[in-house]
């Protein structure tokens, strides 16, 4: 392990759970907006607008979350925004008061730093909002606003609201959108600003930040920067950039501790259901079958690509606010789902569960995927597939070897049996062996002398789509 790269000790052994904040749930308290009106819970996210989650109903599902297994929250952005998800930036000092304000996060922080659960926030710092405080300011002022050059503006007076959808704005804009003006980062206003605010939400008490589309910023020097802000208001805080693909530019120790770890997601998913694929595609993820050594290559090459400091640190998911749910992608094939869990819980890096993929959600790319967590409805809640789940953090919280052993892919003694992975974790000489059988048939297998911590194998057999953890004696 090298001795130069160094990330937060906490994030190999947590668990993470991402909220869709506006789509988790609703909390009451007297400091919310009054006079609002709110999309009834539930509506079809098609429509947009704002359903009315709140910090508060985050803060009332903690006692839930923590008997999920959840150690962490990385929250979507929490931020003033005329969006429900917040990537419209207004405000970067301040809680959307639909969430309530800053007061709701402090409570939030407080309740869960008590459970000794971590908190992560998404940072947007690639681009505002038309309503961002100094965009504002220009398209008042024109040539006379001060902050002209804190984004790439071309002409002026702005034109933000484009007549047509051919007429693109006179400033840079995320993906030519006239609602997302870029910041322009080679200003030292803008950087000092992004720095400040950085600093200023871990002083408040957030545990860190996922970056949000950081290789926009190709400044090496401001993620350099950004770092030293970071590590210097908490040494422990976690950086994890949303980087779909190979990394290795922002992860040599002097950037980001780690990324949104889409190529695990796309292995899993294309080894553990391959016969289930839709055909699913979103920018980066292109999703076909994997054969076994397919995919063992896959994970191999994406280890070599880190040292193992970072590897240990890696947030690896099954789905996010970005792409369709992973269920639906495997055209809600929930054996072949649960061995992607098996497989999320049992492998170096910090597992991240998607709000509601523990019961079985299931929907197609945004805005289906961001539907509202259906508290109220019992029926749409699969409670066992729920249990399942909350088995297998439990199994990684209990096992060491799960969250900081070394890990290999170990050939089975039938020299190649298809359908089968066999992986080892090593902890201080404790040995995990984990067997999983893909196929839908039985699988005869010789397992080690050993306790048996997860799954069954009856005769000597391993039943369709299941696998076994092993703990070598």
């Amino acid at each position: 392990m090298s001795n130069q790269i160094v990330t937060p000790a906490w994030v190999r052994n947590a668990v993470f759970y991402q909220i869709f904040p506006d789509r988790f749930a609703k909390g009451e308290d007297t400091s919310l907006a009054k006079g609002i009106q709110l999309k009834p819970w539930g509506t079809d996210p098609d429509e947009q607008g704002f359903q009315g989650g709140n910090l508060y109903g985050v803060i009332d599902k903690l006692d839930h979350l923590k008997q999920l297994g959840i150690t962490a929250i990385y929250l979507c952005p929490i931020f003033s925004s005329a969006s429900n998800h917040r990537y419209h930036t207004f405000d970067f000092m301040q809680v959307d008061p639909l969430l309530g304000g800053n007061e709701a996060l402090r409570a939030l922080l407080d309740e869960a730093h008590a459970r000794d659960m971590k908190i992560v926030l998404d940072g947007v710092f690639n681009h505002a909002s038309r309503g961002f405080w100094a965009f504002h300011h220009i398209l008042e002022c024109g040539g006379d606003s001060p902050y002209l050059d804190w984004f790439k503006v071309q002409d002026w007076p702005l034109n933000p609201y484009p007549r047509t959808v051919e007429e693109k704005p006179n400033y840079m804009a995320w993906w030519d959108l006239p609602a997302l003006p870029q910041f322009n980062h080679a200003n030292q206003g803008v950087r000092d600003y992004i720095y400040e605010v950085a600093r200023y939400w871990l002083e408040f008490g957030i545990d860190g930040w996922r970056l949000d589309v950081p290789y926009e910023i190709d400044d090496d020097e401001f993620w350099r920067g950004f770092r030293q802000v970071v590590k210097t208001a908490n040494p422990e805080a976690y950086i994890c950039g949303e980087v779909w693909e190979e990394a290795k530019r922002w992860l040599q120790g002097d950037m980001f501790d780690a990324t949104m770890n889409y190529t695990f997601c796309w292995a899993a998913l294309s080894y553990f259901g391959a016969d289930s694929l839709n055909g699913y595609q979103r920018n980066h993820l292109t999703l076909e079958p994997l054969n076994d050594n397919g995919f063992r290559d896959v994970i191999d090459t994406m280890h070599s690509w880190y040292d193992d400091e970072i590897n240990f640190s890696q947030l690896n998911l099954m789905g996010s606010h970005d792409m369709a749910r992973p269920l639906w992608i495997l055209s809600d094939n929930k054996p072949a789902m649960q061995l992607c869990w098996l497989f999320l819980m049992t492998m170096p890096g910090a597992p991240c569960i998607y709000y509601g993929d523990e019961i079985a959600m299931s929907a197609a790319d945004d805005p289906h995927c961001r539907q509202a967590y259906p508290w109220h409805d019992k029926a749409q809640q699969d409670l066992h597939y729920q249990q399942s789940v909350a088995e297998l953090t439990a199994l990684r919280h209990a096992q060491p070897a799960l969250r900081e052993g070394d890990f290999k892919f170990v050939q089975d003694p039938d020299n190649g049996k298809p359908d089968l992975i066999i992986y080892q974790r090593c902890l201080h000489g404790e040995k995990l062996r984990i067997y999983i059988n893909r196929s839908t048939n039985d699988m005869s297998i010789a397992l080690p002398d050993g306790e048996l911590l997860y799954g069954s194998a009856e005769n000597g057999k391993l039943k369709p789509q299941s696998g076994v953890v092993v703990c070598l004696s």
